[in-house]
């Protein structure tokens, strides 16, 4: 793995994705570092990235143990489902969460990060394939979507999706399309001080598609890393 020529190679696409569809977007790339080891997040690091992203709370917490002062110059971001009796344990290891994906799981966030006497950038996780494997709000249901700006101790900063696994492009697209006029409603009907801005969406299999719709974070595992490996 040349981690830095794979970088070099994302970004090149990020760009002609932006050429394709006029996108100015200033798009993060979140180094997903899931099933990788401690020094793969090192070479995050030496790579020029600085947001990693990690899938399970236990997986992380016994990485980046290992790793404490190379943790302090990136951010990290749960992208994976959060159970509610790991929220305290998530707030501990995570500067994020970009997949709050029910009211409920919002409001326990908000509580505890209150009782820290911090506010917590989130991210919600809507479900734009209606797969029912998947988590997330129904994208349909904006009423739920906003009764979370009026909850304490969350900072909502914008929206998640996970593309549909499907080979199919137009309905990838179209999921992505979803995400992106629903930020657009949602920021119709909320004061000017909570409009939100970020869309996280598109992974190294979509990643180019969900820039030509608006992405302005791409979740990134193999375009980096190459295939997954078992971390132990």
């Amino acid at each position: 793995m040349n981690l830095l020529e794979n970088v070099e190679q994302v970004k090149e696409r990020i760009i002609k994705a932006q050429q394709r569809s006029g996108s100015r977007n200033s798009i993060e790339i979140i180094a997903v570092t899931k099933t990788h080891p401690p020094g793969t997040i090192e070479a995050v690091l030496k790579s020029g990235l600085d947001s990693v992203g990690e899938n399970r709370i236990q997986e992380a917490e016994d990485k980046f143990a290992k790793i404490p002062d190379v943790l302090t110059k990136l951010t990290k971001r749960l992208v994976g489902h959060l159970q509610s009796n790991k929220i305290n344990k998530a707030l501990q290891l995570f500067d994020t969460i970009d997949s709050v994906d029910s009211i409920k799981l919002a409001q326990k966030i908000g509580k505890r990060a209150l009782l820290e006497n911090r506010v917590l950038p989130v991210l919600l996780e809507v479900n734009t394939s209606g797969e029912t494997a998947k988590f997330g709000f129904e994208p349909e249901n904006i009423n739920s979507l906003l009764a979370c700006f009026d909850i304490e101790g969350i900072e909502i900063q914008g929206l998640m999706t996970v593309g549909p696994l499907t080979a199919d492009s137009k309905i990838i697209r179209k999921a992505f399309q979803t995400l992106r006029k629903l930020l657009d409603n949602i920021n119709s009907k909320v004061q000017d001080e909570k409009i939100i801005s970020e869309l996280s969406m598109g992974m190294s299999s979509d990643f180019e598609i969900a820039i030509e719709e608006g992405a302005t974070m791409v979740r990134l595992g193999t375009a980096l890393f190459g295939p997954r490996r078992i971390f132990q």
